[in-house]
């Protein structure tokens, strides 16, 4: 009996053993484990946001130097640099070819051994034509002309000039240079010929200073609006404007004609004059 119970005695305290040092153990553990903080959301990275606007940023940029250089382009041989895939192509004859790849247009160009020019790239799809080294430069010759005979112009501007018609005759003729000076830029000049307060003055002076001034400019310039009372009757108004280059061609052509009429007036004259005397 004795031998039994101390065999119980003794598992008991391996037992109690056992577990105080699990208790132990476990408390050491949460002792010098190192604490985990509690995990913070961070703040997402959005790289893929940031890498698509860079795209987007530099496919803009290309887009703009592209139009840029359609824009500023000038009637010239394209070569191989066929920015679009599939192309409507016209010959040196201006036949149409349809729609070609740019593979094959560039090996159609080096058979017939002929350049390419763009026509028209708004156009879907893009036109280009085939030509010759010589179409190129007469095409480039018959645009510079078209650019003289038709340049840009920015808005007519209009001068104002007033004076009263007693004015002196030197400083009319000073306000007539201004006037031819207006002209020949191009400019419109409104004239406003305020009556004189001398009684003995003609109804008609105004309109003869205005037909003075327009003398003055012989095949330069003519009236936009011809005279006409404003402010009540009280004033005269007209606009003078430039002559068109037709206007200027037919002006010169009837002067020519009218000095030609008076060389010929002349020569009569001269010879009936010679005429008389050789009678006498």
């Amino acid at each position: 009996m004795a031998a039994l119970s101390l065999k119980r005695l003794t598992l008991q305290a391996v037992k109690s053993e056992n577990s105080w040092i699990r208790c132990f153990g476990k408390h050491i553990v949460q002792k010098t484990a190192p604490a985990q903080s509690t995990p913070i959301a961070s703040a997402p990275r959005f790289s893929f946001l940031v890498h698509a606007k860079a795209f987007s940023t530099a496919e803009d940029t290309q887009n703009e130097g592209k139009s840029k250089k359609k824009s500023g382009t000038a009637f010239s041989n394209t070569g191989r640099k066929i920015s679009e895939r599939i192309i409507r192509v016209f010959d040196e004859n201006g036949n149409d070819l349809g729609s070609m790849h740019r593979a094959d247009v560039i090996k159609l160009m080096e058979k017939r051994e002929l350049r390419l020019v763009q026509r028209n790239a708004s156009a879907e799809p893009a036109e280009y034509q085939l030509m010759t080294g010589v179409q190129i430069h007469q095409e480039r010759l018959r645009l510079r002309e078209m650019g003289k005979a038709n340049p840009k112009t920015g808005p007519t501007l209009t001068k104002e000039l007033t004076f009263s018609s007693n004015i002196g005759q030197n400083d009319l003729d000073t306000k007539t240079k201004h006037i031819q000076q207006w002209i020949k830029k191009q400019h419109q000049v409104r004239i406003t010929i305020k009556k004189g307060k001398n009684v003995d003055e003609s109804e008609n002076k105004g309109e003869d200073i205005f037909h003075q001034i327009l003398q003055t400019m012989p095949g330069i310039a003519t009236f936009s609006s011809r005279p006409q009372a404003v402010r009540g009757g009280k004033a005269l108004m007209c606009v003078l404007r430039p002559l068109s280059k037709k206007e200027e061609e037919k002006a010169k052509e009837t002067q020519e004609i009218q000095k030609r009429d008076t060389l010929n007036k002349d020569l009569e004259n001269d010879k009936e004059s010679d005429i008389l005397h050789q009678q006498f």
